[in-house]
């Protein structure tokens, strides 16, 4: 009986384990000082980051999965937005899914956007406390923060 009980479990917990692998909670922090917090942040996960700019830094951490973001762009320090990062179109369209069933009025589509060196789709909405909640895909890297600083740059 026992060893039956465990044959069904299994799957259950492998779906669960699968389900943990496709999506990745995403964190951005708004920091005064860069340099400390990199310090800061490096030590605490014993990892440097996985992306370091002048103005931005980001580790993506595997226990648990998490894609946590630091940058000093002259906004308010303190949280910028939580989200969750999908690895496939499918899987965004789910997230954008739930976010529509939250509050399907202040749903925000943005495609090909270009954001914290990277180009992706992203859905947004916001929850009742006015906590920005972004939903995305990274599609490919890019050389500067997001499109003002490309439009400069190209300028």
């Amino acid at each position: 009986m026992r060893d039956r009980l465990r044959t069904v479990r299994l799957p259950t917990l492998q779906a669960a384990q699968q389900e943990q692998i496709m999506k990745r909670f995403h964190v951005h922090l708004g920091v005064p000082d860069l340099a400390a917090s990199i310090q800061f942040y490096s030590n605490m996960f014993g990892a440097p980051p996985t992306v370091e700019k002048s103005d931005y830094a980001k580790w993506m951490i595997d226990d648990p999965r998490v894609n946590f973001a630091i940058s000093a762009r002259g906004g308010r320090a303190g949280l910028n937005h939580l989200g969750l990062q999908a690895d496939s179109a499918d899987e965004l369209a789910g997230i954008r899914e739930q976010f529509a069933a939250a509050d399907a009025a202040n749903t925000i589509d943005e495609p090909n956007a270009q954001c914290c060196y990277a180009r992706g789709n992203k859905h947004w909405t916001q929850d009742p406390q006015g906590v920005a909640w972004e939903g995305f895909q990274t599609l490919d890297s890019i050389p500067v923060f997001g499109a003002a600083d490309a439009a400069e740059a190209g300028a």
